[in-house]
């Protein structure tokens, strides 16, 4: 029942009850933080032993205690996840978050602005700009590029690739579509991009025949003498290339493309040059490691993820564009329910403009806090020390007679055991080697004691330590390599 001047709805929650629940939270989470290192990476608990642990699948009928349900479900989650904030978490390119960021979350949460639109959330949309003119800075491009925070590398890849086939397409494929564009447009890449290329072919209407691998040299770097040669045969055959993806730290081994040299290729041939930096483009930030990254400020867009490493919680991705006018052209609407233009005097930045999203939680928060509590500086130490550390394991597997380093690049290091004894079950020593470290890295995986992935590297199937964390230390990189020797040696006895 209401009142004419109250509601009391059962979600409501006192203010004396929201804070009591609230100091047990962080309470909780602080705890959680402090022992962190103390606890396993994994519970390495099958899909169906989570679903037992979670109990019945019954809608529940009538609504419990907030007490109780916060209670539970931090039993449930502390005790059943796998922690990439763990200093021994190498698994993928997911970043130990940065507790500012869960803290900026909360309130971001709690404000709960739509940041698709200037006069749904002021404040917010100021906020997101800031944080892209200093996420461009920060990698080292003009304060001018512009862009917009997503969910991701993907959807910051498929953002820009949208851009660019707008900024290269006929002027009237939005009302036209592709199948009236002339020329079939394709898009050229290497053979280590990361798979979002593929969806994008398929979700845009290209189709994958449209992707042009490019091969890679010994070094897994973009082969630009076979890219020019492409592009060439396929103008020749009255094609439309539009679009080269370079990678700046592929997703496998953390190589960065030639940047200068694709770039100079996409200026003689007028193509669009995006360079995918979603993992590796923060490293430009460390002085002794910019020249990697020289062609940058050639690039017609950026995708970068601060969920990567800059450490924000997920989910926090970047689409940079140079001439930020791209991004409206492409995505732009106006439809007669929305008022939101602002007045001619002050137009306003609605970023329902610049992506896919219309509704917008507000990711840019605990970016922009993060950037503004340890500043540049901070993040050239931090970065350069996961990068440090990474040699370092790869150092130390040279020196192991059971363990082969194979790659070293930016925070990416990839290894395998190779086992003392001989007995290879009538298979050759190479599939003997990759199905060993497959059981390996399966092994490691439940185990709890550390997590990598895996990566393929001139056929051998590897382990694959990626470190863009902020608790790792040289300590745990000992302990790493004690850990995969000895799950090694138990692999091979079973």
């Amino acid at each position: 029942m209401t009142d004419n001047n109250s509601r009391n709805a059962d979600l409501c929650i006192s203010r004396e009850d929201f804070r009591k629940t609230g100091y047990y939270l962080i309470d909780k989470l602080a705890d959680f933080y402090g022992n962190i290192a103390d606890n396993p990476v994994t519970s390495g608990e099958t899909p169906n032993q989570i679903r037992e642990v979670l109990g019945s699948d019954a809608l529940p009928e009538n609504g419990q205690s907030v007490d109780a349900i916060f209670e539970r479900t931090v039993d449930l989650l502390f005790k059943h996840s796998l922690f990439n904030g763990h200093p021994k978490f190498f698994g993928y390119i997911t970043s130990s978050p940065a507790p500012i960021g869960s803290l900026a979350d909360l309130l971001a949460a709690a404000i709960n602005p739509n940041v698709g639109a200037n006069i749904l959330s002021p404040m917010a949309t100021a906020i997101e700009k800031q944080t892209v003119k200093w996420l461009a800075e920060f990698i080292g491009v003009p304060a001018s590029y512009g862009g917009i925070l997503v969910s991701g590398g993907n959807m910051a890849n498929l953002t820009a690739f949208l851009a660019a086939r707008t900024a290269k397409a006929p002027k009237n494929i939005k009302e036209e579509g592709l199948i009236n564009a002339g020329k079939e447009m394709l898009f050229y890449c290497s053979k280590a991009t990361h798979t979002w290329i593929e969806k994008a072919a398929v979700l845009f209407g290209h189709g994958t025949n449209a992707i042009r691998w490019i091969p890679v040299d010994n070094n897994n770097k973009m082969d630009t003498h076979a890219l020019e040669q492409q592009i060439e045969k396929d103008i020749k055959d009255k094609k439309q290339p539009f679009l080269v993806i370079a990678n700046a730290g592929d997703v496998s081994t953390g190589v960065v493309d030639n940047l200068s040299e694709i770039a100079a290729i996409c200026k003689r041939h007028d193509l669009w040059f995006h360079v995918d930096g979603a993992y590796g483009i923060p490293a430009a930030v460390v002085p002794h490691y910019a020249s990697l990254f020289e062609g940058i400020k050639e690039a017609d867009s950026i995708a970068l993820d601060p969920h990567k490493w800059l450490y924000a919680p997920l989910e926090a991705g970047c689409t940079l564009v140079k001439n930020p006018q791209h991004l409206p052209d492409t995505y732009s609407s106006h439809p007669v329910y929305y008022n939101f233009d602002g007045s001619a005097e002050e137009p306003s930045t609605n970023y329902y403009e610049y992506g896919f999203q219309n509704s917008r939680g507000f990711r840019a928060l605990k970016v922009w806090a993060a950037l503004q509590q340890v500043g540049k500086n901070g993040y050239i130490k931090m970065i350069d020390e996961d990068i440090e550390l990474s040699k370092y394991l790869f150092s130390e597997a040279q020196k192991h007679p059971e363990l082969e380093a194979v790659t070293q690049n930016l925070s990416i290091t990839t290894l395998r055991f190779i086992p003392t004894h001989d007995e290879q079950s009538g298979m050759s020593r190479e599939d003997y080697l990759n199905s060993i470290n497959e059981k390996l890295l399966n092994k490691l995986q439940q185990g709890g004691k550390v997590f990598l992935s895996n990566a393929i590297i001139g056929g051998k199937y590897c382990l694959r330590a990626c470190i863009v964390n902020f608790r790792t230390s040289r300590k745990d990189i000992n302990e790493v390599i004690d850990i995969i020797i000895k799950e090694g040696r138990s692999v091979c006895e079973e």
